[in-house]
């Protein structure tokens, strides 16, 4: 694949003239959910609303035009919150712009290696508890907020947080932002239920807003924003800086890399609009980070949600991206002072319920009865997300379930030993025929040389592979020895149906080497049988 094949072209326009009206309509659409959830985004991960709407303006445009995907919105999104909130605690926001410009630039560098494909390796109970996880996490940062509290940047852990902010506070106090996030959650679902063409994000926060400022109740408010964007500016790097930041900023890539793929993955299979581009979207991404970083903005990823809203709304080309990010610009600019009066405590009931949302009951379940490996694997990555580290998370999840494919592979590999064909012949009890099924790694390999090696009594041993569906240098090593230790004993070994893509391994390994006679590798059974009555001595 060339490089060409990363850059943008006329072909990502190819229906625009077409379909421009639909883009532009999806495109608004998109924008007006796209608003408090990127304020939401922004506030959760402690560096303020305008780094959110700064993310979803500039991100949202690169990402659009340099990504990989049709339909793909970017932006600020919950899991990238996760992540980014331990790392401003830890290191303040002025960490910030530089952590995010390191982000990029490693997602760039995962394009440019062709690692696009990485993220179809990620087994589906893995993903679901990964977002299950990543979900009651989401959940558990906006305690604070909606008891009224600032966020306690003193526990690295969520769930902790939440905790100690429930115990530091007297509920009889916070009964006008737990109203305030009670009224958001039952907008926003009643809507869904009842009208979901409709924007239930902006309306509640709407009716939260013009509530608290009729009421005049005192709670705790977004606050000033600028109107309009910040000059770009590029942070100081030094040594320090780039040692104390290389772990958050890998975590971070890492994670921009796994759900941007995720989201456009998705986004491909509910769209006509064509596949997308792995690699192309790594760079997209990356590249959007970089700009968003230089701005003042978060790292961004593809966002699930706010990509299937465009889709539903008809999207065809990246104009309906584009048309999103121009819309919230738009809106800042001309409403920022509006906008300022957003009680923290909505953006905290709008998270809640899009937590809520993010692990349908019914993909849960579907999960947990698929099977108990499948449910293990589930539970598994979804305590280490929410007790540890999302992306060790994520590497566990994947080790537990290679662990239960390896032992299902092992578990179907065979040895049996088959009767002779045709009509018998005297000393064919001499001769074992055994068929190999299954795969022949290292996982199965000593449990086969076990049960051929242990027979007693025959001078002829055939072995059938034919049914060997696949085979490890262990498992190529296992047979060489096998052929090795029976002939020491006497035993005469002979080979059928070795398949093609086997015997180049099995030649390197030595198996056919430790044949007695390279004429001992047989294609044809009755061919085997006859040349095994013809070694059985009288």
């Amino acid at each position: 694949m060339s490089v060409r094949s990363l850059l943008p072209s006329r072909a990502d326009y190819a229906q625009l003239r077409g379909t421009w009206r639909i883009d532009i309509v999806a495109g608004l659409t998109v924008g007006v959910v796209a608003l408090p959830l990127a304020l939401a985004f922004g506030v959760s991960s402690g560096v303020g609303a305008e780094a959110g709407i700064i993310t979803a303006i500039i991100a949202g445009v690169v990402a659009a035009v340099m990504g990989g995907s049709h339909v793909q919105v970017s932006g600020p999104t919950g899991a990238m919150v996760v992540v980014l909130a331990p790392v401003v605690a830890a290191h303040g926001t002025k960490a910030l712009a530089l952590v995010t410009l390191m982000a990029g630039f490693i997602v760039v560098a995962a394009g440019l290696f062709r690692l696009g494909g990485l993220v179809g390796a990620i087994p589906w109970p893995v993903i679901e508890g990964f977002t299950a996880g990543i979900a009651f996490i989401i959940a558990a940062q906006q305690v604070p907020a909606a008891l009224g509290l600032p966020a306690t940047s003193h526990e690295s852990n969520a769930f902790l947080a939440a905790l100690s902010a429930i115990r530091s506070t007297d509920l009889a106090d916070a009964w006008p932002t737990l109203l305030i996030v009670a009224g958001v959650a039952a907008v926003m679902l009643g809507f869904r239920r009842f009208a979901p063409r409709w924007p239930g994000y902006l309306v509640a926060i709407a009716l939260a807003t013009l509530a608290v400022t009729i009421l005049g109740a005192t709670v705790p408010v977004i606050g000033e924003l600028p109107q309009g964007l910040p000059a770009p500016h590029v942070p100081v790097v030094t040594q320090a800086n780039l040692a104390a930041l290389a772990i958050p900023a890998v975590t971070i890539a890492a994670l921009a890399a796994i759900e941007s793929l995720l989201s456009a993955r998705v986004a491909s299979l509910h769209s006509d609009t064509g596949r997308y581009n792995g690699d192309r979207e790594l760079v997209g991404q990356g590249l959007a980070s970089i700009a968003s970083g230089l701005f003042g903005g978060m790292p961004a990823t593809g966002a699930i949600a706010r990509t299937a809203v465009n889709v539903r709304s008809g999207a065809r080309t990246r104009l309906a991206a584009v048309v999103h990010s121009v819309a919230l610009l738009v809106i800042v600019t001309g409403a920022s002072t509006l906008v300022g009066n957003i009680p923290l405590s909505a953006l905290a009931g709008i998270l809640i319920v899009t937590a809520a949302l993010m692990v349908p009951l019914h993909s849960v379940v579907t999960v947990v009865k698929a099977s108990r490996q499948n449910a293990v694997v589930f539970a598994t990555t979804a305590f280490v997300t929410i007790a540890f580290d999302l992306i060790y998370a994520v590497g566990i999840g994947v080790a537990v379930a290679a662990f239960f494919a390896l032992r299902s592979m092992s578990r179907s590999a065979g040895v049996h030993r088959e009767e002779l064909p045709g009509p018998t012949h005297a000393g064919d009890e001499r001769i074992a025929l055994f068929r190999i099924d299954g795969a022949l790694f290292f996982g199965a390999a000593d449990r086969v040389m076990d049960r051929v090696a242990l027979t007693q009594g025959v001078e002829v041993v055939i072995l059938r592979m034919s049914q060997v569906q696949l085979m490890d240098s262990t498992g190529a090593q296992v047979l060489a020895d096998l052929v090795t230790t029976l002939q020491r004993r006497g035993v005469t070994v002979l080979v059928k149906g070795i398949q093609p893509r086997h015997l180049e391994l099995a030649t390197r390994v030595g198996v056919l080497e430790a044949l007695q006679d390279e004429s001992h590798v047989f294609d044809d059974l009755e061919q085997a049988v006859a040349r095994a009555r013809s070694c059985i001595t009288a």
